[in-house]
């Protein structure tokens, strides 16, 4: 009977464990906010983004070895919302990412994180947010460190992330 009681309770903390190292990937974010109110999730995979890249030279090195983007936009947001989503950006990318800028102006945040394997960068995330909105980009590839560093340094990272934000606003609304 002990035996059975104590495989049930470490069973529970195992997917416990599971439940929550999930929620703080790229793919557990995204799928439990998507269907949020006043969301929009655009998500480009991989074979959309060859498709793109082969319209021409430029659009190939502009997407370069990208394999997967992700664009989040929440709207309308309560501070104490906005902080729940600034922890969890901040939880996911832990001890595992580098960050490689920030600039914090009052309650406005820009946080751009990196991961690294070898000599390449992996993943990208920006993390953006105001007083009432708030933005994830995240790319997935292999990218020059060099190239990254000097893109979020001179914001350019930021303002990929400011244009695709009024690419899609223009194209929706939100009541």
């Amino acid at each position: 009977m002990v035996v059975r009681k104590l495989f049930i309770v470490t069973l529970s903390a195992l997917m416990l464990l599971c439940i929550s190292c999930a929620s703080n990937s790229i793919d557990g974010f995204y799928n439990a906010h998507k269907d949020d109110n006043q969301v929009l999730a655009v998500r480009v995979p991989e074979v959309m983004l060859s498709l793109i890249a082969g319209i021409s030279p430029e659009m190939q090195g502009v997407i370069g070895s990208t394999t997967d983007v992700r664009f989040m936009r929440f709207t309308g947001l309560s501070q104490p919302r906005i902080q729940t989503l600034y922890n969890q950006m901040s939880n996911m990318t832990g001890n595992s990412f580098i960050e490689v800028y920030r600039k914090n102006d009052e309650l406005k945040r820009n946080v751009i994180s990196i991961r690294e394997k070898r000599n390449t960068v992996r993943e990208i995330l920006v993390y953006s947010n105001d007083q009432l909105n708030a933005t994830f980009l995240y790319f997935n590839g292999n990218y020059d460190p060099a190239r990254v560093r000097a893109m979020a340094q001179n914001e350019q990272l930021t303002e990929f992330s400011d244009g695709l934000l009024q690419q899609f606003g223009s194209s929706t609304t939100t009541e």
